[in-house]
């Protein structure tokens, strides 16, 4: 009966999402003038002058886009305490980012607003399109099992943590209700003891789905096969139906949560969220493409790959993108994030209705001859070459190796398998042939080893990444592997933990 209940109340909210999706353009016009009525009268409002903006046009000549450095001022005074710098109501909470896009850990301001219009409304949204897609679903006759990071109070007084403690910390009693471990368990900072504790507390629950981060979602798993002696998830949790994973590509993790949990029925739902808003949901089955949510409080730019690094970028309006082409995501937030540049690279698939695939980092990328090798390139040819080897891995990085007056220009690649090819040459060459055909630039750098040369891959022993994230002090949480660097500061980093030849 309460699974019924819950279904119900998801499933009423589909026709708002339905309609959302069908009037984009006018749900983020409202939206745009919302947000700009709530920022007038904060500092950063007066001093870009929101008061003369009467529309979009305006709102792109007159605020300049901006990253995570040029609001940082504004960000550290709201750590101190001061109101109405960059949003109009009370900032009390920051999330504090895995500083991927840059080696300091950010910190994201989130009102309530953002907490309860976005995040909450997005983390619903998802189990909205979930019972859309699978209404014969029991998922609500047990629990969820969520990974949550580590959260403390500033001198201040405001939390400050990973994104998912937060939402942990502050969801509403019926919710916190039918999610495993307790938050004692699920918010310790000490990543190692955490694990176990977490294996001891849900072993015995009756977890109907999990929702996290792949990498450590499938290194808890994993410990929770080894506790029981069990092979398959189903022994331990036998009505589990579904795994709602993001922060980073489910591709390289596919066939070991396959191994791990060999069922045709177990669902997999993409998820794109971040500390500064909930972005997108994947809505239909078997597909990795999302829906890019419109009336969560985010309003959207899309910058153009020929204008990164510009003064003055020319952006683009959602009814101004084009297909199959890579843009930057330009976000204005309502928890005062303004025209602010995420990091990400998106790929629109779609237009009715808007989906979006996540193709890479804008800073995240391999260019060391023009070849501008990005992360959708890469995942492409992973999964080419996992049709032609038999393979699985649990991480991997890549890098250029600089031309010097003996060698030519060639990338370099770190992979930790779960289970390794049988034979790495010719893993090597397939996935080089792959990455070719993924990349028209990188394939002509490649040919006949005229500027490129053949790739240089090292298999690491397994938890060799662990270990690095770990001397890092980025286990658990929202951390990722950074895939893909344009130096060799982390490769170089990694290799120092690999066995001597």
């Amino acid at each position: 009966m309460l699974n019924k209940i819950y279904s119900w109340h998801f499933l009423c909210r589909m026709r708002q999402v339905e309609h959302a999706a069908a009037h984009s353009f006018e749900v983020q016009e409202r939206l745009f003038y919302r947000l700009l009525k709530a920022g007038k009268e904060t500092d950063f409002g007066k001093k870009y002058h929101f008061e003369t903006v009467k529309n979009p046009d305006d709102f792109q000549k007159t605020v300049p886009v901006s990253e995570y450095q040029d609001l940082l001022p504004y960000i550290e005074r709201m750590r101190r305490g001061e109101q109405n710098v960059l949003w109009n109501s009370e900032i009390s909470m920051f999330s504090k980012s895995s500083g991927t896009t840059a080696a300091q850990s950010k910190y994201i301001p989130i009102s309530r607003e953002a907490l309860r219009g976005c995040h909450f409304k997005a983390g619903s949204d998802t189990y909205t399109i979930y019972c859309a897609l699978y209404p014969d679903s029991k998922l609500f006759s047990g629990y969820a099992l969520g990974m949550g990071g580590h959260l403390l109070r500033n001198k201040k007084g405001a939390l400050e943590g990973d994104l998912s403690a937060i939402l942990m910390k502050k969801l509403p009693f019926f919710a916190q209700q039918k999610r495993k471990p307790s938050l004692e368990i699920a918010l310790m900072s000490e990543w190692e003891s955490k694990i176990e504790k977490m294996a001891d507390a849900v072993i015995s629950e009756n977890i109907t789905h999990a929702l996290g981060v792949p990498s450590w979602t499938l290194l808890l798993l994993r410990h929770i096969l080894e506790k029981t002696g069990k092979s398959d998830i189903r022994e331990v949790w036998p009505h589990f139906e579904a795994f709602f994973h993001g922060g980073v590509r489910f591709e390289p993790y596919q066939k070991e949560y396959r191994r791990i949990i060999p069922h045709d029925d177990i669902h997999y739902l993409q998820t794109y969220n971040a500390s500064e808003g909930y972005f997108a949901i994947q809505e239909r089955r078997n597909v990795d493409d999302m829906h890019l949510l419109f009336d969560n409080g985010i309003y959207y730019e899309f910058m153009p790959v020929s204008e990164f690094g510009k003064e003055y970028p020319k952006l683009l309006r959602l009814d101004q993108i084009e297909l199959n082409t890579n843009y930057g995501m330009v976000i204005t937030t309502n928890s005062g994030l303004w025209r602010y540049l995420i990091g990400d690279t998106v790929i629109f698939t779609s237009k009715n209705p808007f989906r979006i695939r996540v193709s890479g980092r804008t800073r995240f990328f391999i260019n060391a001859v023009g070849e501008e090798l990005i992360l959708d390139n890469v995942e492409k040819a992973l999964q080419a070459t996992m049709k032609k080897c038999d393979f699985s891995i649990e991480e991997y990085v890549g890098s250029p190796f600089y031309a010097s007056d003996k060698e030519k220009a060639r990338h370099e690649w770190i992979f930790e398998f779960s289970k390794a090819p049988e034979d790495m040459a010719k893993f090597a060459e397939i996935f080089d042939e792959e990455l070719q055909n993924a990349n028209s630039d990188y394939a002509a750098k490649r040919y006949k080893n005229m500027i490129l040369d053949a790739p240089l891959i090292h298999a690491a022993p397994k938890g060799t990444f662990y270990e690095w994230m770990k001397q890092r002090g980025k286990l658990g949480g929202q951390n990722k592997v950074p895939r893909l660097s344009n130096d060799r500061q982390h490769i170089n980093s990694i290799l120092s933990l690999l066995p001597k030849p």
